[in-house]
């Protein structure tokens, strides 16, 4: 008999490592941060998601600027354990069948495990092969029947996996949705019965960014399991994931206080609350780090809250030499990909990210001039991050950037980094100096690379924006804010404002106090930075989860 569960946990994308590449970005590495803390904290949980045949395009820099990609092709047989069972959902009136694969998260004898749902199987069509096939892939007939993979086969899977007894349907994302659907013909079409047992987290700080289709078309894919009062659940004028998760839910969440309350604009929605995101704390600590901590505050792998009281207690010189340590593996991995000589001793600036505009990746670059004044022989940067091989905007990002560091090479040196993956992030979140985070202020919903460099020493300089709103307010001497202190009331682009800011922070904070006598002023501030990291890590998310969402009211 299957264990009960406290949370099955639904997400379209899950990111473990570079090798399991069923991931787009930074939803699918929160979900894997979120399972390993479930795991570590011994919660009784299942995580149900789909095994993408691709998911991460490889990315190929040329000289110019200009790039290629490829699909990123693996089998998951080489990391994954197949499932014998065998579910079947109906996609535009066709059956489809749906198997699977299990990766068991272990800790001691507890066991999370995780179902990569799968379509590509000798059974299907080779139409229904490829439902599974690429991640946000085609168009909105594709989508919508990736959905109901999801969703209602994620269900059907968890019953013939022997899982009946599941306390809460947490949706990460309007993606997932459709498992409410599949509740309702459990439950005889009782909203009340199935709205008790479901929660959901939105991660999408604009409108446009939510999964909508029109009636005609999800009554042409989705057929009978469509409830009759769909249009008062879902919108009356088109289906709405989000909506329809919200309103079947009991409790909606953002990922950051500032989110939370977007959410409730954008969403009509008075009652969202939210539970600010945090990450795993061993997964994204350097080695040397770890060491530090385990020497210096212990007990730290188990309660990372200890890192809050106890991060003052590493020595200036350990620290500093952990630091160079990271940092030096960086400068290798910029010598492989690029043929660049970076300085050990230079300010080292990353900024690693998507490439879409609200997370403006080209504010540093607004002013050429400006940015020569102040860092010539100063600054080195590091960018990476992918653009989707469609996305125009994104392409002329990265050609643009690479032209630059071609302008400036004599100046600042700026280097482009290919294939942003975990590996690569784990590598630039421990060497950098600085974290640079620049969005459009109300549209970074959480932002955890930020999260991630503070875990080992490295210092944010970033838009109050997101979780570094909560975080800068917790301790203003971990790292620094672009923009003002006041909270945005709207999301109009100050571009130039904020890119002046920058500058302005740059050229009277972050370099003075990173060439102070013996950098003193700097180590205070790693040290405050790891501090926070007792707060922002996925065991208190988990914790609050389990508090808010996870547990049956009444």
């Amino acid at each position: 008999m299957t264990q009960p569960l406290t949370v099955a946990y639904f997400t379209m994308e899950i990111g473990f490592k570079s090798s399991i590449p069923t991931y787009a970005g930074g939803l699918g590495i929160l979900a894997a941060d979120i399972m390993r803390s479930c795991r570590d904290m011994d919660v009784n949980a299942a995580c149900v998601t789909v095994a993408w045949q691709f998911g991460y395009f490889h990315q190929e820099l040329h000289a110019n600027g200009t790039q290629e990609y490829s699909q990123t092709k693996w089998n998951p047989a080489d990391e994954l354990t197949p499932l014998t069972e065998r579910v079947t959902v109906e996609v535009e009136g066709k059956t489809v069948t749906i198997g699977g694969w299990k990766l068991d998260m272990k800790h001691g004898e507890h066991t999370v495990p995780v179902i990569f749902l799968d379509t590509n199987l000798p059974e299907n069509s080779p139409e229904h092969r490829d439902l599974t096939k690429i991640l946000y892939g085609g168009d909105g007939t594709m989508r919508i029947s990736q959905e109901i993979i999801l969703g209602i086969g994620g269900v059907r899977m968890l019953r013939a996996l022997g899982y009946n007894d599941i306390g809460t349907y947490h949706m990460n994302e309007g993606h997932c949705a459709f498992l409410t659907l599949e509740l309702l013909r459990e439950r005889n079409f009782k909203d009340d019965d199935v709205r008790q047992s479901c929660s959901f987290t939105t991660h999408t700080p604009v409108k446009a960014g939510h999964d909508v289709f029109g009636y005609d078309l999800a009554y042409k894919m989705v057929g009978d399991m469509l409830p009759w009062h769909i249009k008062d659940i879902a919108g009356q004028d088109a289906l709405s994931m989000t909506q329809l998760a919200m309103t079947m839910s009991r409790d909606t969440f953002g990922v950051s206080r500032v989110h939370g309350q977007v959410s409730q604009n954008i969403l009509n929605n008075p009652n969202i609350k939210y539970i600010t995101n945090g990450v795993h704390h061993t997964e994204w600590t350097s080695e040397p780090v770890k060491a530090l901590f385990d020497t210096y505050i212990k007990g730290w792998r188990e309660n990372p809250s200890l890192l809050a009281l106890h991060c003052r207690d590493i020595p200036d010189d350990e620290l500093w030499e952990a630091h160079y340590d990271n940092k030096w593996e960086l400068l290798k991995k910029v010598k492989d990909h690029t043929d660049i000589e970076f300085d050990l001793e230079t300010l080292t600036i990353a900024s690693a990210r998507r490439v879409v505009p609200y997370k403006r990746p080209e504010l540093i670059y607004t002013n050429l001039r400006r940015l020569k004044e102040i860092g010539c022989g100063k600054l080195q940067i590091i960018h990476a991050g992918n653009a989707h091989p469609y996305d125009q905007f994104s392409q002329d990002v990265i050609r643009r950037m690479i032209e630059r560091s071609e302008e400036l090479r004599d100046c600042v040196r700026i280097v482009y980094i290919p294939n942003y993956n975990p590996d690569l992030a784990k590598v630039l979140v421990a060497g950098a100096d600085v974290w640079l985070n620049t969005p459009t202020r109300l549209h970074e919903a959480s932002g955890t690379s930020g999260m991630k460099a503070c875990l080992n020493g490295v210092l944010n300089l970033s838009m109050l924006d997101g979780w570094w709103i909560e975080g800068y307010e917790k301790d203003p001497q971990s790292g620094w804010r672009i923009g003002p202190l006041a909270q945005a009331l709207d999301d109009n682009d100050t571009r130039d404002v904020d890119a002046e800011d920058l500058y302005t922070q740059l050229q009277y904070q972050v370099i003075p106090e990173y060439t102070y006598p013996e950098r003193k002023r700097w180590i205070h501030r790693m040290k405050r930075a790891i501090g926070l990291m007792g707060y922002f890590n996925s065991n208190r998310a988990v914790q609050e989860y389990i508090e808010k969402a996870w547990t049956k009211k009444g």
